[in-house]
């Protein structure tokens, strides 16, 4: 498999923050952010000095699993739990059709590997890897559908509220499509079964944790769905303090003195939690249902700014693996955490990777064009690709001219006529690039079926001009790389390596 490594800052298609966070340079009020081994056992001892009801945890998870074929390595975690020496290294994400975009496979794969590592650095603790199931969101147009090969797979239903309640026995209808069109492949069709399996469980939450069991159970992964009685009891204090409105003002501070830097990810709003129930999930926009709230918790329900603080509330965390977006909002509640003294947990940008076809890597480096031009826009490849068959540098012949015409200057006493020479220069650079356009121009016909196989490329890396882990599926990797997959990735995803990886495993067509 070849392997590439490339800095985030210069692909240039990620955010400043995302850029600076992984080359440890956001701003020094931010503090430390990024990992570091010698933060392991500071960051133990501290989330130790916080209460943690395990023997809770524990019986929670066990009931989440209940009737459920679960492997051994899932249940040995489960029970090391209850151990004070045991902590989580935890990612979260939505309950996405068959599991969504890319880069919820790639977030899992990064937990496992990161607490693999941690076991190995220290044996004495326990660390697991965790997936919380975000069983609340109401976004059901963002997780109903999938994209395989151009064509959308969407899943229809009129229910409506937390999507991890929703029955998900109407999404047999969209797995018979798939059927249809992945034909023979025996792979995928391996995968379509899990599906249908999974897809006949009681509800959608369910089902997610079916599928992450057989695919991750033998690493180990534990899930847990926070929509739970008892575990939102741990939350009350909190939810009383923001409904209370004494939240959003230290969070407002801290996210205006970042938005200095960053754009923000999330918007701080005047209370932070949402009321759900008979297939509602509404904003608390007042006090009018606090009381009835704090006598039945399991209603309650915390936005995209609370849920860090639930979930750190109630887990033995150290580490958060998450997207850019997510690293982004954690970030803006560093002051919260402290002022709740709740432990802030170590924060991990999950790996961006890039999976390019082996015959596609092999074609692009025979016609000289670099992966940094994966990133390029198409226009800029195909100049490149043709300056680089025509040996047409324009901008070699420009740097040759504007050192005469600097020189010249230099000579001349004369700041009238060096107005003069700079403005010539200008004249004869614009003339060159002029002779650069119209010499790519007719190239591109004599190049014609090698542009459109350099486009075919492009587009498999950025189909609809989208990154392809927020665009593919796993069912489309077992159709081209076959079911091991995930063995590879495995292989070569390093979540302590703040770089977008670029493989190209073979593919089995």
């Amino acid at each position: 498999m070849n392997i590439n490594k490339i800095s985030y800052k210069s692909t240039g298609i990620f955010s400043k923050f995302i850029e600076d966070f992984s080359e440890n340079n956001t701003p020094d009020f931010m503090g430390k952010l990024s990992f570091d081994i010698n933060d392991v056992i500071p960051k133990i001892k501290s989330k130790n000095n916080q209460s943690i009801d395990r023997e809770l945890l524990n019986k929670v998870i066990n009931s989440q699993y209940r009737g459920l074929d679960v492997n051994i390595n899932v249940v040995e975690n489960i029970n090391l739990i209850k151990d004070t020496n045991t902590f989580t290294i935890t990612t979260g994400h939505q309950l996405c059709l068959f599991t969504g975009p890319l880069y919820f496979i790639y977030k899992i794969i990064s937990i496992i590997n990161l607490s693999e590592y941690l076991n190995k650095s220290f044996p004495e603790y326990n660390f697991i890897p965790l997936f919380w199931l975000a069983s609340e969101d109401h976004d059901f147009d963002e997780i109903n559908h999938i994209h395989l090969f151009g064509d959308k797979y969407e899943w229809f239903t009129k229910q409506s509220g937390c999507v991890g309640d929703f029955d998900v026995s109407e999404i047999k209808n969209v797995i018979q499509q798939l059927y249809e069109r992945i034909g023979f492949n025996e792979d995928a069709k391996g995968l379509l079964d899990l599906f249908g399996e999974a897809y006949q469980k009681k509800n959608l939450t369910d089902s997610t944790r079916y599928i992450i069991n057989t695919l991750f159970g033998k690493y180990g992964v534990v899930c847990i769905d926070p929509n739970d009685n008892k575990l939102k009891e741990k939350i009350l204090p909190v939810f009383c303090k923001d409904i209370n409105k004494e939240l959003s003002p230290i969070i407002k501070d801290y996210s205006n003195k970042i938005s200095k830097y960053y754009k923000l990810q999330a918007n701080v709003r005047d209370i932070n939690f949402f009321k759900i129930g008979n297939g509602c999930r509404d904003r608390i926009l007042d006090l009018q249902d606090f009381e009835y709230l704090k006598r039945n918790p399991q209603y309650i329900s915390p936005n995209v700014l609370m849920r860090p603080l639930f979930q750190e509330i109630i887990l033995p965390n150290i580490a958060y693996i998450g997207g850019g977006s997510e690293i982004a909002y954690w970030s803006q509640l560093q002051t919260l955490f402290k002022n709740l003294n709740v432990d802030f947990p170590i924060l991990i940008l999950r790996n961006s990777v890039v999976l390019v076809e082996d015959k596609d890597l092999q074609f692009w480096k025979k016609n000289n064009l670099r992966t940094i031009d994966f990133f390029n826009n198409l226009d800029r490849i195909n100049s490149n690709f043709i300056q680089n068959k025509e040996e047409l540098d324009i901008d070699k012949y420009i740097d040759k001219i504007k050192i005469i015409y600097s020189d010249m200057v230099k000579n001349i006493n004369s700041s009238s006529l060096s107005q003069s020479l700079n403005s010539e220069f200008f004249k004869q650079e614009k003339v060159l690039k002029k002779i650069e356009k119209q010499k790519i121009k007719e190239n591109k016909q004599k190049y014609l079926s090698t542009l459109r196989k350099i486009e075919k490329i492009k587009n498999k890396i950025f189909p609809d001009n989208i990154l392809q882990e927020r665009r593919y599926n796993i069912i489309y990797l077992y159709i081209i790389y076959g079911s091991n997959i995930i063995e590879m990735l495995k292989e070569e995803i390093n979540p302590l390596d703040s770089k977008l990886l670029i493989l190209s495993p073979k593919n089995r067509l």
